[in-house]
């Protein structure tokens, strides 16, 4: 398993504390930025640098972080066959999983505090789709949307 990671300036701590956590557990990572945690940086182009590292194959799912984790995952989603979840605990991380097979998982540094991030990083990588049925067919809908809205 890959992981692309990318947070803006707040997120750059928990973006290196997730990174430590997942070498540790053999998990391949690739950090897409931001380079440190001292200058401002805005979350778009490292949301859309992970974003486009899983479109293009490059990493099997992706973990962005910024303040709050709003305006990354805004961003993250604005990327056609990205479904980024923002979640601020374990079982919202295991459902985007199970329901909506989100790929990339949002989080704000500010919000949440390392311990609880990085049990739910464990809980969203740990978790499968329940592919078929109805969670299925609200993926499939919710690409479908893709191809009318992305043109």
């Amino acid at each position: 398993m890959k992981i692309a990671l990318g947070s803006d300036h707040a997120g750059y701590q928990l973006k290196r504390q997730v990174m430590d956590h997942l070498y540790k557990q053999g998990i391949e990572c690739e950090d897409m930025g931001a380079v440190n945690g001292v200058d401002a940086a805005s979350y778009v182009p490292y949301a859309s640098a992970v974003a486009k590292a899983i479109t293009e194959k490059r990493a099997d799912f992706g973990i962005v972080i910024c303040g709050t984790g709003i305006g990354i995952s805004i961003t993250a989603n604005k990327h056609k066959g990205i479904r980024a979840a923002l979640c601020t605990n374990e079982l919202m991380a295991r459902l985007s999983r199970q329901h909506n097979n989100a790929n990339v998982l949002s989080l704000g540094a500010r919000v949440i505090g390392s311990v609880l991030a990085l049990a739910i990083v464990d809980a969203f990588l740990n978790e499968p789709f329940e592919a078929g049925g109805r969670h299925q067919a609200r993926v499939d809908e919710i690409i479908a949307t893709e191809e009318v809205n992305f043109k």
